[in-house]
């Protein structure tokens, strides 16, 4: 199966469309997907910090005044 797509060639809004296609398509396929095995460790690993303390949630305004603060 092989579909040739001049990619070049699409407006940014076909751009758009096309990966908003391809991906609705892979969620609903999502429970036949599965995630590669290091993707586990680095939850597992993200989910360790947060329990030892080393990380914390931020809600998102506050994440958004960090990264304005941290490029200003």
């Amino acid at each position: 199966m092989g579909i040739a797509l001049s990619v070049e060639k699409m407006s940014i809004e076909e751009k758009f469309q096309t990966m908003e296609t391809i991906w609705d398509d892979l969620c609903k396929k999502a429970d036949s997907i599965s995630s590669p095995p290091w993707h586990e460790k680095v939850l597992n690993d993200r989910e360790d910090a947060i329990s030892n303390g080393e990380d914390v949630f931020l809600d998102l305004n506050t994440a958004k005044k960090n990264i304005e603060n941290s490029i200003a």
